[in-house]
């Protein structure tokens, strides 16, 4: 473990970094007094609405209203909570060397995690694991653990060819001061005429070719195998090994302090793991492979700052681990500083941004808003730890029992030796954290597929605070969903994960406003609480469209002050979420597809998240853990680069989006013909408003449902159900009296 030695000169040494409140903050403060003064009379006026019914139907839609109002405010609180101090930092990397030599620079252990090699393509693990490695930070104290928690020959295969590319490709990236140090990347945008650029191109193209074909065929030929540690790695995958029931694999592919790149420079530690399974022990998906890294990591480099990265997130700055130190050195915050998150950013976004990939709020609005309170929530990757955190709080260490886990173990023997070798199978086996804390007070936590939230909120809760930090060039740049059902897909697991922390004792709203303070615990209750959205999302857009199918209006008449009342409400909640967006470098159009995007999500994933849920918690079998495909289909591209919807998959979480798509269809066309014939529309122009909006946002899914032809129009099975559905309800509305 390396310790941080200051420089002779830091006494007068400039400053590392720099926070700010931002300029936003007092109008935030005071808008927030008014919309919560505003949510008060509209309250205010549901009780008076309720009290006033005279019928059963009356007094049932003015109490459904009221709920969904009361959690629509519920929602604005928690979002509030990042509004009131959203805070900007600066770094000052080039003061480093005033205040540390490069020699003192703290060794790094990046974790990166992979589990299907078919849905994961091991050529974007590798491009990952070489943009890490390449790092502008010395290679000596770089030590990368690539997690495969599928046990694939074929990801190990890819990494031993990656091995030797990468003894290339780290000097190329050096002489050139190369940035984007992801070879994919940095073949496919950039032209410059660097020396060799030609044949390091066609040697990672031979390389690529190479993993590729192995993967097709799903099998290694012998051809391909060079040497006897590569057999004898891959003589382990016998009959009986399989993805669920197999020994632990550690691989060292490269050793610091014995491979040289091809200038005689040391390389990064390279290390495959993948941990021992058998259908006995607990898997704990994603937590328990990255608990099963820091253990295997502390037995062979024990590095004080821990990177975890997804598999698809490369890196895009070589000089991010100088950003990061900026902070890590800093004495006066270091003794309680957990963890400093960067934003995941994407690639290969479309201009329109169709799917609300980017989730701006999320990844970049939200952490803002918390970096001014006890810091961000961990996001899953882009984040580096104090491995310290891991073991308790700030000043009451939670020690594990083993000596060579604990976070202040100096490692002093070679990685490769006997004894350091099987310490570090034995703490990858599938029974060593029986009867221990791992997973309940060390390590990352399980309990939840939402496993970096829960983790983060055990951080925050035991006294450790974060930071955030976005770069104006981003740190990591990953790949995302390109159809409307994985990006669902995805959303729907994160739900299940967030609902089963809301469900435990660790609460955000109880058990975390306790230790965070209140703003931190509406702040992670924001997110915990997402798939209740569905509950005003589903009663908003059905409610108002049936009874305007059925003529009676449900909102106060226009020239009544208590609409004026709805309009402030409406428009002030989504203007300044617009205001928030194009702040954050949005634009009004990827504006438009975000709150579109939140509508679709609420109508599905969110709802559908929770039915799993409480299906799993019936005791019956759910579908568990999916990895979201990271393989492209070339049409679908094209489709998601012209800015069209994909939905293809006949999924039932389609079905309420057509439903509901149908149902504001034919409410607005019967309120445009109550219009024309003279009737009395003035009760109803709120709910004539509510169906338009609804209809404009529902065009990419009438599009699906009518006049596309493509592989990725809206399938005929959900055709029929969902306008069966819609058009039953519509009915339905018409019977009912009016009163």
């Amino acid at each position: 473990m390396s310790t941080l030695t200051p420089h002779p000169a830091t006494a007068a040494a400039p400053p590392l970094h720099t926070s700010h409140l931002l300029r936003r903050c007092t109008f935030n403060r005071a808008f927030a007094i008014i919309y919560a003064s505003a949510i008060v009379a509209l309250l205010y006026y549901h009780l008076l609405t309720l009290r006033h019914s005279t019928t059963f139907i009356s007094s049932a839609t003015a109490a459904t209203f009221l709920v969904a109002d009361l959690v629509l405010a519920f929602m604005w609180i928690t979002t509030t909570s990042f509004r009131l101090f959203p805070t900007g930092r600066k770094v000052f990397p080039e003061n480093l060397v005033k205040v540390l030599d490069k020699k003192d620079f703290p060794a790094l252990d990046i974790f990166i995690c992979t589990a299907d090699p078919y849905k994961e393509p091991p050529m974007n693990v590798v491009n990952t694991a070489l943009s890490l490695m390449a790092y502008d930070y010395p290679p000596e104290k770089i030590s990368v653990y690539v997690s495969d928690d599928g046990g694939s020959e074929l990801t190990l295969f890819a990494f031993f060819e990656a091995a030797k590319f990468a003894k290339i490709w780290l000097p190329f990236c050096r002489d050139n001061d190369i940035i984007d140090r992801c070879p994919e990347a940095f073949f496919r945008s950039n032209g410059i005429a660097f020396p060799d650029r030609t044949k390091i191109k066609a040697m990672y193209e031979k390389m690529k070719i190479k993993v590729e074909s192995v993967v097709d065929r799903g099998n290694i030929n012998s051809e391909y195998i060079t040497n006897e540690d590569e057999q004898k790695a891959f003589n382990k995958w016998n009959k009986g090994f399989t993805r669920h029931q197999h020994p632990a694999v550690i691989q060292v592919l490269l050793e610091s302090k014995q491979d040289n790149d091809i200038q005689g420079h040391p390389m990064p530690n390279l290390i495959y793991v993948s941990r021992e399974k058998n259908k006995a022990s607990p898997h704990n998906f994603k937590a328990g492979a990255l608990n099963t890294l820091l253990r295997v990591s502390a037995v062979l480099t024990n590095a004080p700052i821990v990177l975890t990265q997804d598999c698809d997130m490369y890196s895009n700055d070589p000089k991010t681990p100088q950003q990061m130190l900026c902070f890590y050195v800093d004495q006066s915050i270091r003794h309680n500083l957990g963890y400093i998150q960067f934003p995941q950013r994407f690639q290969g976004i479309n201009k329109a941004d169709i799917y609300g990939s980017e989730y701006k709020r999320l990844y970049v609005i939200n952490p803002g808003g918390m970096d001014g309170l006890k810091g961000p929530c961990y996001v899953g990757s882009g984040c580096f730890f104090v491995r310290r955190v891991f073991f308790g709080g700030p000043s009451l260490p939670e020690l594990p029992k083993l000596h060579e886990l604990r976070p202040d173990y100096i490692v002093k023997k070679p990685i490769k030796s006997q004894e350091v070798f099987d310490l570090a199978h034995e703490v990858a086996g599938s029974n060593y954290e029986s009867n221990s804390t791992w997973g309940s007070k060390m390590g990352f936590r399980y309990g939840s597929l939402s496993e970096d939230f829960f983790t983060g909120l055990h951080q925050h809760c035991r006294g450790w605070k974060s930071l955030f930090f976005h770069p104006k060039r981003p740190a990591f740049l990953g790949d995302l969903p390109i159809s409307l059902y994985d990006a669902l897909n995805q959303n729907r697991r994160w739900c299940i994960g967030l609902l089963e922390v809301v469900f435990s004792k660790y609460n955000p709203l109880t058990f975390g406003s306790r230790f965070m303070g209140p703003l931190m615990g509406l702040a992670y209750a924001h997110n915990a609480f997402w798939p209740i959205w569905s509950i005003p999302i589903y009663i908003y857009s059905f409610l108002p469209q049936l009874a305007l199918i059925n003529r009676v209006p449900v909102f106060p008449k226009v020239t009544d002050y208590w609409f004026l009342l709805y309009v402030f409400l409406f428009f002030g909640a989504y203007i300044q979420d617009c205001l928030d967006f194009m702040l954050a470098q949005g634009t009004f159009q990827q504006w438009w597809n975000d709150q579109r995007m939140f509508l679709i999500r609420g109508l599905s994933s969110y709802i559908f998240g929770f039915i799993e849920f409480s299906i799993k918690h019936l005791g019956i079998a759910s579908k568990g853990f999916h990895v979201t495909s990271k393989v492209v289909d070339n049409d679908q591209s094209k489709r998601y680069d012209n800015g069209v919807f994909e939905f293809g998959v006949p999924s039932p979480m389609f079905v309420p989006l057509a439903t509901v798509a149908i149902v504001n269809l034919v409410a607005f066309v019967i309120g445009i013909l109550q219009t024309l014939m003279g009737g009395n529309v003035n009760g109803l122009l709120g709910q004539m408003f509510l169906s338009c909006f609804g209809l404009v946002n529902s065009w990419p899914i009438y599009e699906a449902m009518v006049w596309r032809t493509d592989k990725g129009k809206m399938p005929r099975v959900i055709n029929v159900t969902s306008t069966s559905l819609g058009l039953i309800l519509c009915m339905l509305a018409m019977l009912v009296p009016n009163a």
